[in-house]
C-alpha cells in the first residue's frame, strides 16, 4: 500500500472515530431515557444496592440511556420526577417518605408519568419503625402486609407462570435463584394483581417451614397506569452473576420504561 493511500486509509479512521465521538456525545446530551434508582446507603441490602449500581451503570452505557441515584426522598416532588421516565426502588421501603415525595409519586404512578421497577424492600409493608402503612401503596403491591422472612436464606427454584410477558423474555419456564430471604405475606396478592411467576417453596434448601403456599414473586398490577413490576429478588449481590435475573432485570428497564399504549 503506497503512502497517498495510508494517508487516505487513515482519514477514514479519523473521520468514523469523529463520527462515534459525536454519537456518543449526542446520546449523553438526549439519552434514549432517563431512569431514577433509589436505594438506601446502609443497612443490610447495601452490598446488593452496591452491586446493582455497578451492574447499573454499564447497562446504561452499552444501552444510550441515563441513570441517576438518590438515597433518600428529600427531593422527589413533581418538578423533579418529571425528568424521569422510569423510577427504580432498588431496596427501599414504602414507608418514612417525604409527604411531597409520596404525593409526587402517587401522581407520576396513577397518571402514567413513567414506569416502575420495585424489588424487594419495596413489599416491606406494614406499620414500621413508627411509621404507619402507607395505603396507597399496599393497593399498589395487591393489598399485601409483611408478615415474616427467611433470616438464614434459602435457594429456591422460581417458576414463570406468564411467559409470553415482555419481562419474561429468554428466560427458562424455572430458574434457580440462591441465598434469598423469601419474605411471607399474610396473604397472596394474586387476586389484585397479575402474577408473573412464583416461587416453589417444595424446592428450599434448606428447607423452611416459614411459607405462604400461593407465593408469587414477579408481578405487575395492570390497575394503574404506569408500567410497573415488582420483583421480590434483592437481598444478595451475587444475584448479578446469575443471567437469568440479569436478563429479567434488563427486560423490566426496557419495558417499564415505554410509556403504555392506553
Amino acid at each position: 500500500m503506497g503512502l497517498s493511500a495510508v494517508n487516505k486509509k487513515m482519514k477514514q479512521l479519523l473521520l468514523t472515530g469523529c463520527a462515534l465521538l459525536l454519537l456518543l456525545q449526542a446520546y449523553a446530551q438526549n439519552p434514549r431515557f432517563r431512569v431514577l434508582a433509589i436505594a438506601e446507603n446502609g443497612g443490610h441490602h447495601i452490598a446488593y444496592s452496591k452491586a446493582a449500581r455497578v451492574w447499573l451503570d454499564q447497562l446504561a452505557a452499552d444501552s444510550s440511556f441515563a441513570i441517576d441515584y438518590i438515597q433518600n426522598t428529600d427531593s422527589i416532588d413533581a418538578a423533579y420526577l418529571k425528568r424521569y421516565q422510569l423510577f427504580i426502588q432498588l431496596d427501599y421501603p414504602p414507608y418514612a417518605w417525604k409527604e411531597k415525595a409520596v404525593r409526587a409519586f402517587e401522581q407520576y404512578i396513577n397518571t402514567g408519568q413513567g414506569g416502575w421497577i420495585g424489588f424487594h424492600h419495596a413489599t416491606l409493608l406494614g406499620e414500621f419503625d413508627g411509621y404507619p402503612m402507607w395505603q396507597w401503596f399496599h393497593r399498589f403491591m395487591g393489598s399485601i402486609r409483611f408478615k415474616d422472612y427467611i433470616p438464614d436464606f434459602a435457594d429456591g427454584t422460581v417458576q414463570v407462570e406468564d411467559g409470553q410477558h415482555p419481562v419474561m423474555k429468554g428466560i427458562p419456564a424455572s430458574f434457580l435463584i440462591e441465598k434469598e430471604e423469601w419474605y411471607t405475606y399474610d396473604k397472596s396478592p394474586r387476586p389484585n394483581v397479575h402474577v408473573i411467576a412464583s416461587v416453589n417453596e417444595s424446592t428450599y434448601k434448606t428447607a423452611s417451614a416459614k411459607k405462604m403456599g400461593d407465593h408469587p414473586v414477579i408481578w405487575t398490577n395492570p390497575h394503574y397506569k404506569a408500567r410497573n413490576v415488582y420483583i421480590f429478588m434483592g437481598h444478595a449481590p451475587e444475584l448479578f452473576n446469575n443471567v437469568n435475573y440479569t436478563t429479567l432485570f434488563r427486560n423490566a428497564i426496557f419495558w417499564a420504561a415505554e410509556k403504555r399504549r392506553m
